[in-house]
């Protein structure tokens, strides 16, 4: 894998071709309820990752198993596709079905709330530019999620095995993958139970500038929705 240092600047060429599959799917069942709808500073923890993709891509969708989950993404006139099959490989093959052909497309967790919107537009840019490859976002070399793999990799990504995720593509190719630097490793940490939430409360932005005591880094939660 080779680490892309540094941040794109103005964009040479649109970014919106691209495709964008919300993972939503989880039942949160560590978590003890519907985190997806648990408030992150006064948002739904879905709402984050509907905000930071809004606009950037061709088409859209979420994928999920809960009901709220699907009338608060209608609510906003945000594609769903509402299913309740069981595995991570259905979300990955439901969501391309919905999108159709695409030159790419970027499966992003809804579970990542401090995930930033420039990290996203940088991963559909890159792959724009250079879309031969499996674009991940990553810290300290460490890759994690989200990831945009190109066309090429969608007919394995249908065919994934059960339980399986979009990883298990980038794994088999690792020479094809390419490498975004995240702002911080806050961007690659999901929520799996309540004291996530809590942490990453103290956690914060960036210009926090520390991480707090007992906050897993990404070698502990890697973003690994995917």
């Amino acid at each position: 894998m080779k680490n892309m240092e540094g941040r794109l600047g103005e964009p040479m060429v649109s970014a919106a071709s691209q495709g964008c599959v919300v993972m939503a799917s989880g039942l949160g069942r560590r978590f003890g309820g519907n985190k997806l709808l648990a408030l992150f500073r006064g948002k739904p923890l879905i709402q984050w990752a509907l905000d930071i993709t809004e606009g950037l891509f061709s088409r859209r969708v979420v994928v999920t198993r809960s009901r709220e989950v699907a009338e608060l993404c209608q609510r906003q006139e945000v594609p769903v596709v509402f299913h309740s099959l069981p595995f991570r490989s259905d979300t990955v093959r439901l969501g391309l079905e919905a999108l159709g052909e695409l030159p790419g497309c970027l499966f992003c967790p809804a579970d990542q709330p401090l995930l930033s919107r420039e990290t996203v537009e940088a991963l559909a840019l890159h792959a724009a530019r250079e879309p031969e490859w499996i674009w991940r976002t990553a810290w300290q070399g460490q890759a994690g999620a989200p990831v945009l793999f190109p066309r090429w990799a969608f007919p394995e990504l249908r065919s994934l095995p059960e339980g399986k995720g979009g990883g298990a593509v980038a794994a088999r190719y690792p020479e094809r993958v390419r490498l975004v630097p995240v702002s911080g490793p806050w961007e690659l940490a999901d929520v799996d139970r309540p004291e996530d939430l809590r942490r990453l409360e103290e956690w914060g932005r960036p210009e926090a500038g520390r991480q707090p005591e007992g906050t897993a880094t990404p070698g502990d939660v890697p973003g690994s929705s995917l």
